[in-house]
């Protein structure tokens, strides 16, 4: 008997792929069929499947073609399995001629030629076609960065960005195709938009932007108030809409798989998360701004605190030390929570530099993820007995922007939230960056 194995994704099957599993099978007499991992494919920059891993298997399964479905999870895996299952015949598409041919150690390598004018990348792209409106005074740097990152979501385009930096407009012209200092102009020639924008300007920018049937994607903090926000999601809601929270963290691989450890119980019960965000700031080049302490790192730095332990807490305590209160700016704040049978301590600073670590203990042992925690693709889980420890390693591509702009086009697609981050986790951020104006008598304008 001959044994054929081939791998590929598989996502939104089409005749394509039907035809090369028919070449496949006729090239033996027992196919197998290799469907890759969501995680595997993520460590392969394919961020944007649009079906899970189980809706994948289900459809090659539905072609009858395959007589064994197998997982493809790691790298190295296709030499594992060609021993285990003792193939006689590797198979892929011709656009990968050369790649594999490594494996005719191992076994006959085939490529066959793909099926003219059919495309997986096209398809997902005709489907979405989203048109994403960027909105931000910030430096020309930040936006290039986030612009780039659309590179690798298909059919999530930059319609335009809206900006009152003139300096910015020159230095953005190459970058994206329209550019305005008009927010409801930029409105009208997109489907969506994200918000680099100050965070006292959310408010406004996201209720006009949902008033014109516009789904919003924003960096935290949504709202610098409860209220503003849980009316914001309301409305969101009304209009279905999509209103997400951008907090690149959410989106990493590495701190998914911290948070699904925890809840697991791999530590025992969580008794104590403490998360430290810093960075050096330039005071007098960024007066411009109120991008502070508790607005620039806050959000981040809450996230484990309210994912892992909730948002109900007994207590808090808020201490910040200001370099300019006039202008808004915290060079260091320090939130203390306590909750019925943990604590949590958050440390955030712009202008002050410490360790930026996060450290979530447990009754059985800790996490500990190294400086920069937030855009980790390493963590470790420790016990009393060293023996027992374990390290855990993901890959992080573009510090998590493509992961949430991924997100955002799916949930518009599919018309569902497809947010990391719930509602009542933003809300109770906007609750502490209202809680830090109103303790510190600050007035926003």
């Amino acid at each position: 008997m001959t044994k054929v194995i081939t791998y590929g994704t598989y996502d939104m099957l089409h005749y394509g792929h039907i035809r090369l599993l028919e070449r496949a099978k006729e090239l033996g007499d027992y196919l197998i069929v290799g469907v890759t991992s969501d995680d595997y494919d993520q460590t392969r920059g394919k961020i944007n499947n649009q079906q899970t891993l189980t809706e994948r298997i289900q459809a090659v399964r539905d072609t009858g073609l395959a007589d064994e479905i197998i997982v493809e999870e790691y790298e190295g895996q296709k030499i594992d399995d060609i021993r285990r299952y003792d193939i006689d015949i590797f198979t892929v598409g011709s656009d990968w001629v050369g790649k594999f041919d490594y494996l005719n150690e191992y076994c006959k390598v085939v490529y066959l030629d793909r099926t003219q004018g059919v495309s997986s990348t096209e398809i997902r792209s005709k489907e979405r076609e989203i048109r994403i409106g960027l909105v931000g005074n910030t430096e020309s740097r930040i936006l290039n960065k986030y612009c780039d990152e659309f590179i690798f979501v298909n059919g999530a385009d930059v319609a335009g960005l809206c900006t009152t930096n003139r300096s910015l407009q020159e230095t953005m012209s190459t970058k994206v195709p329209y550019i305005t200092d008009n927010f409801e102009e930029l409105l009208s020639a997109c489907d969506a938009v994200y918000l680099i924008s100050q965070p006292q300007d959310h408010y406004q920018q996201i209720k006009k932007a949902l008033s014109s049937g516009k789904h919003v994607l924003v960096e935290a903090p949504i709202t610098l108030s409860k209220s503003e926000c849980e009316e914001l999601f309301a409305i969101a809601e009304e209009r279905q809409l999509i209103l997400m929270e951008a907090v690149k963290t959410a989106y990493a691989m590495a701190y998914n798989r911290l948070l699904l450890l925890i809840k697991s119980g791999k530590i025992g019960k969580v008794v104590s998360v403490d998360a430290v965000c810093t960075s050096l700031y330039d005071i007098e080049t960024n007066k411009g701004e109120v991008w502070n302490s508790i607005t620039a790192w806050g959000p981040t730095a809450l996230l484990p605190v309210f994912q892992i332990l909730g948002t109900n807490y007994k207590d808090i305590r808020l201490i910040s030390l200001f370099t300019d209160k006039q202008i808004k700016l915290d060079a260091f704040t320090k939130i203390d929570f306590v909750y019925e049978s943990a604590t949590a301590t958050v440390k955030v600073g712009r202008g002050v530099k410490a360790e930026g670590e996060l450290v979530v203990a447990g009754t059985d042992g800790y996490v500990y993820v190294p400086a920069p925690w937030w855009k980790t693709d390493y963590f470790e889980v420790r016990y009393e007995n060293p023996e027992n420890n374990r390290r855990y390693f993901y890959q992080l591509d573009g510090e998590g922007i493509r992961y949430e702009i991924v997100a955002f086009v799916k949930a518009i697609q599919r018309g569902g939230n497809n947010s990391y981050i719930d509602q009542n986790v933003s809300c109770s951020i906007a609750q502490i960056m209202e809680k830090f104006y109103v303790e510190n008598n600050i007035e926003l304008k």
